[in-house]
């Protein structure tokens, strides 16, 4: 009999949720910079017929794979403080929904940003 025990870490988890709080955000924050900048919609046209939208969640969907592999793999034996992370992925979330707002996208290209 063996005396180790198999434990299983939290670390995986943790790198998918703040993943997909990661991967929301990027989708606000390419609707907004594709509103402000003929350029970035310009960029983020990949399929004219649907526009900007094809590009903005294309490579906001790469970037959340990404960096879902590259937290899993650097979390995948530790234990996460998942009171922090689903606190960050909430915080992006909430940014992610205020950022593809329209009101909210039209203040803040009145304001220059």
């Amino acid at each position: 009999m063996s005396d180790s025990t198999n434990t299983i870490t939290n670390g995986p988890g943790a790198a998918a949720i703040l993943a997909a709080g990661i991967g929301c955000f990027l989708i606000g924050l390419f609707f907004l910079l594709a509103e402000a900048s003929p350029a970035a919609k310009k960029f983020f046209t990949f399929y004219n017929p649907t526009g900007a939208l094809s590009g903005k969640t294309t490579v906001a969907v790469i970037v959340w794979l990404l960096v879902w592999f590259i937290l899993a793999r650097a979390w995948r034996k530790r234990n996460v403080n998942m009171w922090w992370v689903n606190l960050a992925a909430f915080f992006l979330l909430a940014l992610s929904l205020l950022l593809t707002f329209p009101p909210v996208i039209e203040k803040l290209l009145e304001l220059g940003i």
